[in-house]
């Protein structure tokens, strides 16, 4: 029978429960267990896909097409676990399911009721997981302990361990131990209100995860302990990483929290096995090169709206031995600025995805200023599709071109909405999603990185490239490199002249883990590495000369 972890917050919200959940799966995966991963959220939008990446971050997507919430994606970077859309519900997503079976006569009847009915889907859900090859569902539960939009889903974890039997259950809590600058102590009073709470539900804690900016006192821990009802050893410090997010699960394994989940979950598990982690943290803690990319988006100044880009740069950086320089330019400041001003100096410039209007033509400036001096370009997904539009204006000779997307009324429509997309009228979840397959060119760059004829790689987006100017630009010199089965759909652009300038219609950060670095982003920092050293002799030769 598979065991279950529940890991809830409380205090504040954004402690990082999503990356500790990561990090517990992924060391419980190194001691040879079988582990599958899940967040409930409790919100009420039926699609993280409708969502603003100011107030929620990027849109994460998974194979099948699921538009997820980004913990997904740290669960995806650090396990093996798979992820499909039974990997994250929304309270929307709850109460339509309970809703729609009400409507078919599922409940013959009754009152349909907060309890039992939607926690009995709630707790549906996370049994779903735990099929005879699974040895541990971790469930993240999302939000804060004392939200009233998360109290129906900690009444069903509560419920679930009857269910089940609680020795098949361990509640752990992540939680925050302020520090008062002013008194320089910590206080520890909040954690303890948090857990308070927690019991006043019906749920005790086994396990409580501190999270802390400086180091907790044996008395502190003590305090914590017995106010909390929890032995001092299961009082857990996750102390601020300024480093590196992979260093959490080595903070947590030097505060022995795999060994007491094992125990207490009364485990079969094998020794643990790091090596591999800490040869990554050792190359990102020792880089040889350094160099520094500039990111031109929407968001750029808003971190999680780009997070799994930053993620795959790192990886990138970790795969090179080198320490990336991230600049974090918002297009709209190209488009008052300059490209000049702005991008010079950088080793290399990506665009990534996004929607909407606004700085696009900021991102076509970048865009030009790559081309034109030889600097690596990577664009994703909008990013590719900038890129062809400022290829058709300053190198096909198509002045007014231009995405349907964003001037209907364009007399060169480069970028075109996807056939399948003209009846659609719902928003969320009705993108060109999940993975798709597509054939590569065996003369292009893409082939020599992917090394393969076919690939996979997750989509989304409603527009695409306009097929029917795909013969002027190809005399021009852009090759499309990689095109879907059918060879309608362009997924990879190139410019063979030109030192590194590939842009691609999918996401391909979605794909990158540290231990795995995605072979695009390899190839994109490789590229910027060279011209960085480069840069760095001639400098050096005009110093001798003088």
């Amino acid at each position: 029978m598979a065991k279950h972890i529940f890991v809830t917050g409380g205090v504040v919200s954004s402690l990082g429960k999503g990356l500790t959940s990561a990090s517990i799966g992924m060391l419980l995966e190194q001691r040879g267990l079988r582990v599958r991963m899940q967040k409930l959220d409790p919100y009420i939008n039926v699609d993280p896909g409708t969502m603003s990446p100011y107030q929620h971050g990027e849109v994460y997507v998974l194979d099948d097409g699921s538009e997820t919430d980004l913990d997904l994606g740290h669960y995806e970077r650090f396990t093996h676990s798979p992820l499909t859309r039974d990997s994250n519900h929304t309270t929307g997503q709850i109460y339509l399911s309970v809703i729609n079976k009400e409507r078919r006569g599922a409940f013959l009847g009754k009152t349909v009721q907060v309890i039992p009915h939607i926690t009995d889907e709630i707790k549906n859900v996370i049994q779903k997981l735990a099929e005879d090859d699974v040895d541990v569902v971790i469930t993240e539960i999302g939000g804060t302990v004392g939200d009233i939009e998360s109290q129906p889903f900690l009444e069903a974890i509560r419920q679930f361990a009857l269910d089940v039997g609680k020795e098949n259950c361990l509640y752990i809590h992540l939680t925050l131990v302020l520090y008062l600058k002013a008194a320089d102590e910590l206080k520890t009073k909040p954690t303890q209100h948090s857990v308070g709470q927690l019991r006043e539900i019906g749920i005790q804690p086994d396990i409580l995860i501190c999270r802390t900016e400086r180091s907790i006192s044996l008395e502190d821990r003590q305090k914590i302990a017995l106010f909390c009802n929890v032995p001092i050893k299961a009082v857990i410090e996750e102390k601020d990483k300024d480093f590196s997010i992979y260093e959490v699960p080595l903070s947590l394994v030097d505060n022995e929290l795999d060994c007491l989940i094992v125990q207490k979950l009364e485990l079969d598990a094998e020794a643990l096995k790091l090596e591999q982690w800490r040869d990554l943290l050792h190359r990102l803690r020792n880089p040889v090169h350094e160099l520094s990319i500039a990111v031109v988006g929407k968001y750029a100044k808003h971190r999680d709206a780009y997070k799994s880009i930053y993620e795959a740069l790192d990886h990138a950086g970790i795969y090179h031995q080198s320490q990336i320089r991230i600049g974090r330019i918002e297009s709209e400041e190209i488009e008052r600025e300059g490209p000049e001003r702005l991008l010079a100096g950088y080793d290399g410039i990506l665009v990534p995805g996004g929607f909407g209007e606004r700085g696009i033509e900021g991102k076509i400036d970048a865009i030009r200023f790559a081309r034109e001096r030889k600097i690596p370009f990577f664009g994703i997904c909008l990013g590719m599709q900038c890129a062809v539009i400022e290829f058709a204006r300053n190198v096909v000779g198509l002045p007014h071109a231009d995405s349907t997307e964003f001037n209907k009324d364009t007399s060169h429509p480069i970028i075109c909405l996807l056939d399948e997309q003209h009846a659609v009228t719902d928003k969320g979840g009705t993108m060109r999603l999940g993975a798709q397959p597509a054939h590569l060119d065996s003369s292009s760059q893409a082939y020599d990185y992917y090394n393969t004829e076919v690939i996979h790689e997750r989509h989304r987006h409603r527009y695409e490239f306009n097929n029917a100017y795909r013969k002027q630009f190809e005399a021009h010199g852009m090759l499309f490199s990689g095109t879907s089965p059918d060879g309608e759909l362009v997924e990879i652009i190139e410019l063979p002249a030109h030192p590194w300038l590939v842009a691609v219609q999918f996401h391909p950060e979605f794909k990158s883990k540290p231990t795995a670095v995605h072979p695009l982003f390899a190839g994109f920092v490789g590229a910027s590495l060279q011209r960085h050293q480069a840069r760095g002799d001639q400098r050096i030769g005009l110093q001798n000369e003088i």
